[in-house]
């Protein structure tokens, strides 16, 4: 088979897996805390005939060598962790991270997840969860029945103005948690990320301090996704995919000759 079929081949596969990613970013362009990704290109090993610098004579040397690449593969695809635009709601379970960190829930099975997503609600016991499946907000904070008024501060202090109490209650503190390297946790779908060996442990931490962001009430963390540039991606990755098909076209034709004139 001709090297170049192969080759293309890979170009092909890379440039599908692109289209994938940048589709992925384009669904979630109205997701709430979503973070776009980014497919990370290598190319493949390469065929290495004469070698740099080696000899050409008893006195002289190659300039250059003669090598021949074998294509190219998507080894990764990285998450980036920059801020989304705030959208105000007025909804006082609605939080927004303005800087690091990530709001901490518990998982059915015990285990912890991460997650931008501040669209809060209340279950059955007025404690604190995550729309949708229900996760618990860590740490749990519970609303009285009687809260008539909900109020969360900038460093995640949680209080409520009770029916017939002058001064507000202390509900508890919303912690948030940040990572060495948010790039390596890893998404699990429902907006929730969990710990890996490469993200590093998890530094939990009051909001606001230490170079964790601040918490905005009443207002959602919209997608990083930028809907123009993903357009503009998902053109080049279909204009990869056309090029790419054409060597292949190209190479049959040139063998298809080859056969009928010998």
């Amino acid at each position: 088979m001709h090297p170049a079929l192969w080759i293309s081949k890979t170009g092909l596969d890379a440039a599908q897996t692109d289209v994938s990613v940048v589709s992925n970013n384009l669904a979630n362009a109205s997701t709430i805390g979503f973070k776009k990704d980014r497919a990370v290109f290598e190319d493949l090993l390469y065929q290495n005939i004469n070698q740099p610098g080696g000899r050409s004579s008893a006195d002289t040397e190659l300039p250059s060598g003669l090598m021949l690449g074998a294509g190219s593969k998507v080894v990764a695809t990285q998450k980036t962790h920059t801020q989304g635009n705030l959208l105000t709601t007025g909804n006082a379970l609605d939080l927004s991270i303005q800087g690091r960190g990530y709001f901490e829930v518990l998982m059915p099975d015990g285990s912890l997840s991460y997650t931008r997503n501040g669209q809060f609600s209340l279950n059955d016991q007025g404690q604190m969860v995550t729309p949708g499946a229900g996760y618990l907000l860590q740490p749990v904070i519970t609303i009285p029945p009687d809260a008539q008024q909900i109020t969360i501060s900038q460093d995640g202090q949680v209080s409520a103005q009770l029916r017939g109490q002058a001064e507000p209650q202390v509900l508890g503190q919303i912690n948030i948690t940040d990572f060495v390297n948010p790039a390596g946790l890893q998404p699990k779908g429902q907006n929730l990320y969990v710990e890996t060996a490469v993200s590093g442990a998890p530094i939990q931490g009051i909001p606001g301090l230490e170079g964790l962001g601040g918490l905005s009430q009443g207002s959602l963390e919209t997608s990083n996704v930028n809907v123009t540039e993903e357009l503009v991606n998902l053109i080049e990755s279909q204009r990869l995919y056309e090029m790419n098909s054409k060597v292949i076209s190209s190479v049959d034709q040139m063998l298809g000759q080859v056969i009928q004139q010998l």
